[in-house]
């Protein structure tokens, strides 16, 4: 039965790129109504960095976020870092507010690893730091929304930094250390982790380029070192969960990775071969070691890899390898895969010059995108909501259709309530979602990016992501809804998408729903 299934999602798959191609972005759906069934999560998500702010309060030590920003103010584009941010330290029991009035199934948040030990260690636990986390989740669960705690979302500890950071294997020890505090403290009441949120990002932006702390710029050689570790990290930490508390608890653990879809500029052999290939080095390296039926790292990125250190002078390749011990524990440690889904870009051979080594030099691809696509306020994301459709059965087919949780989706726009373009946006791509769903997608729930506005990293508040915007200027970080917030309301209230659908008035009522006995929630 699942040879007839994968011979007829392959046809739809190439079919639809066939489609797109000749059509556009728009010729890609028909007109009939789905719906999400019942069972179906929907969520939003934030980050600690990104909203929580009292950076230096109640015991919190400095992350490497802190450190960059404050020495390099410069890069911040409106010059509003993290420090204080959305104030959601303070203002926890309104954003909950705000999941209330939305009437969604969970809150997805990440932990500061240096708000609960602000050494990076377990010898030192900060008691207001596990208090503030106590106290979000209870009042969740007052609600009966369900927290997705996310373990670690970009902000190491400066301490772990300074003795290498991801670059130090004994990274790995020191993730689980700290994992191992979060459980003993949470997991009777948390259900659902991910480990660490894209480290795809984590290791290129932070190792090849500048635009990232630790800003190492070690091309070639740090991303590799932080990929092996990251994973690593990520393994350790879920085989701890399986082996301690997953009978006890009931929780499932997953990572998330940024999956944006990847396609040739046209169908010539060689735009082909080179999209073929960077999908390895941006998605195969962290997807296949988990879920592919050889593990390992893919074998195209290990030959490659060492061909060209070869060439560089290198005594061996700058990739490290996997031990049979390594690919053993990082084969299966997954229950879900979250997918960080937001642009599609178009992949084409280049013959540029890149640094070398570099990972640039190693892939020697260049990306575009389609003019008729539209941009948001932050430059890199344009809307192409068929890329959603393509990334789910590109993973089926190839993952043998892991059980799938969409953590990330989001539009920016400017400061202002009248979000129409976010809202097209949310309703374009949920429709691509649910003709995955149909298309044999193992999908459990969607997440929206993110709940409030809040510092996009080097961006600081100059893109906003919200479903609520902040008003940053005032004492309580005032935040509103805008369009987008009712739209995906009433998404999650009728479970179908309406096109022209538009609130009667801009104010925001609380969902009764939360206060109806809970029901059974799907398993991821």
């Amino acid at each position: 039965m699942r040879n007839i299934q994968d011979c007829f999602c392959k046809m739809t798959y190439w079919l639809l790129i066939i489609f797109t191609s000749l059509l556009g972005t728009d010729g890609w759906s028909d007109n009939r109504q789905r719906k999400f069934k019942d069972d179906f999560l929907f969520g939003a998500a934030t980050s600690a960095y990104q909203v929580e702010g009292a950076w230096n309060i109640d015991g919190k030590s400095e992350s490497i976020w802190d450190r960059y920003f404050h020495e390099h103010p410069e890069v911040v584009v409106d010059g509003r870092n993290g420090d204080v941010g959305s104030d959601s330290y303070h203002q926890y029991k309104r954003d909950v507010e705000l999941l209330r009035e939305l009437g969604v199934d969970f809150y997805r948040f990440s932990m500061s690893w240096n708000r609960i030990l602000p050494t990076g260690f377990p010898n030192k636990i900060n008691e207001k730091g596990i208090q503030y986390y106590d106290n979000l989740i209870n009042e969740l669960l007052k609600y009966n929304i369900e927290p997705v705690v996310t373990l670690f979302h970009f902000d190491l500890p400066q301490t772990l930094q300074d003795l290498g950071g991801w670059a130090n294997p004994l990274c790995i020890e020191w993730f689980e250390e700290y994992a191992r505090v979060v459980f003993d403290k949470y997991a009777d009441k948390v259900k659902y982790w991910i480990t660490v949120n894209q480290p795809n990002d984590i290791c290129i932006e932070s190792y090849e380029s500048d635009r990232w702390p630790p800003a190492a710029e070690s091309k070639g050689i740090g991303p590799y070192l932080c990929i092996k570790n990251v994973m690593l990290a990520h393994a350790n930490v879920y085989r701890l969960y399986v082996n301690e508390y997953k009978n006890k608890y009931k929780g499932s653990v997953g990572i998330s990775l940024a999956v944006n879809w990847l396609e040739p500029l046209n169908n010539k052999t060689e735009n082909v071969e080179a999209v073929e290939l960077y999908r390895e080095f941006t998605l195969g390296l962290f997807i296949n070691p988990i879920w592919s039926k050889e593990g390992d790292f893919p074998q195209v990125v290990k030959d490659i890899v060492a061909k060209r250190s070869k060439e560089q002078g290198f005594t061996k390749s700058r990739l490290p390898i996997l031990s049979k011990q390594e690919i053993k524990l990082l084969k299966g440690s997954s229950d879900f895969l979250g997918i960080n889904h937001y642009t599609t870009s178009l992949v084409s051979p280049s013959s540029d010059e890149f640094p070398s080594p570099s990972i640039a030099d190693d892939v020697r691809v260049q990306l575009s995108k389609r003019s008729e696509w539209k941009i948001a306020k932050s430059p890199w994301l344009a809307s192409a909501p068929y890329g959603i459709y393509k990334a789910c059965i590109h993973i089926n087919l190839k993952y043998d259709y892991p059980p799938v949780f969409i953590t990330e989706h989001g539009w920016s726009t400017d400061v202002g309530l009248q979000d129409e373009d976010r809202a097209y946006n949310l309703r374009e791509y949920m429709k691509a979602i649910l003709l995955a769903i149909e298309d044999g997608t193992n999908l459990k729930g969607y997440t929206a990016w993110s709940l409030i506005d809040n510092v996009e990293w080097s961006a600081g508040t100059s893109e906003r992501f919200g479903l609520y915007e902040v008003d940053f200027d005032s004492d309580d970080k005032t935040r509103t809804p805008r369009l987008s917030a009712h739209v995906y309301k009433r998404l999650i209230k009728t479970r179908v998408v309406e096109e022209n659908w538009k609130p009667k008035s801009m104010k925001m009522k609380i969902s009764d729903r939360k206060f109806k006995e809970p029901e059974p929630k799907a398993e991821l």
